[in-house]
């Protein structure tokens, strides 16, 4: 491994339980968007991010879709884990309020934080791409069970910035981020993410967390703990 001066970090099955979004966050908001959706006067940004919904159901099926069944529709993408951007978007409207209220706190495993303050006192920069909005990725990590977290990172990216298992995504992020694609490390528990990114040139290691299967192309590590030995032999 290369000198490391910018560590990207995934989401889901990296920093934070897969379980977690599907046993609470996905059902918070299955239970909650019919009531939020029959809101009168909703919010330009929101009337726009219901239209994309419509705009991909009319293109893929035809159909106008009622209030009722509006819900409906981002309640299947939902289950089916769709990564809509507009989907994405009002996922992270009815989390802010959960979160806000202290209905709910971001998961995060134990070895992370430890790992992002060495980070941040080794002179590292940080970041988070996830296929989740950024507005679900500043409420996770703000509302987290180890509190606020996001003063450690200076970048957020979602899908608006491309597919995650598309090599061009990276190389958006590497021109924004600004560092050598080969100084940039990428973490995630999905290879084909890892695939893609170590194509456009970056670093990468798989994170190893229960139930993930390792990965033979890529760097393995269980924790984050395991990062930080191997940045020490740097």
């Amino acid at each position: 491994m290369n000198m490391i001066r910018y560590i990207l970090t995934d989401i889901e099955g990296t920093t934070t339980s897969i379980s977690f979004v599907y046993e609470t966050l996905f059902p918070y908001f299955k239970r909650h968007i019919a009531a939020f959706l029959s809101t009168s006067d909703l919010p330009t940004e929101q009337q726009q991010h219901l239209q994309a919904v419509q705009q991909t159901v009319s293109e893929e099926g035809g159909t106008i879709l009622s209030i009722a069944e509006m819900a409906d529709q981002l309640i299947a993408w939902t289950d089916a884990d769709r990564k809509h951007p507009a989907l994405k978007a009002m996922q992270g409207i009815l989390w802010r309020d959960a979160y806000q209220n202290n209905e709910i706190s971001g998961h995060i495993y134990p070895d992370v934080p430890p790992a992002l303050e060495f980070w941040k006192m080794a002179g590292i920069q940080m970041g988070v791409y996830s296929s989740g909005s950024v507005e679900a990725q500043h409420l996770l990590f703000g509302h987290s069970d180890f509190g606020d977290l996001t003063p450690f990172f200076s970048h957020y990216f979602d899908t608006s910035i491309g597919n995650k298992r598309e090599q061009a995504s990276y190389r958006a992020i590497q021109k924004i981020i600004d560092w050598p694609a080969h100084e940039i490390l990428f973490l995630s528990d999905v290879e084909p993410e890892l695939d893609a990114a170590k194509a456009a040139g970056m670093q990468t290691v798989q994170i190893v967390r229960p139930g993930t299967t390792a990965s033979e192309k890529h760097e393995t590590a269980t924790d984050f703990a395991q990062i930080n030995l191997k940045i020490k032999q740097l």
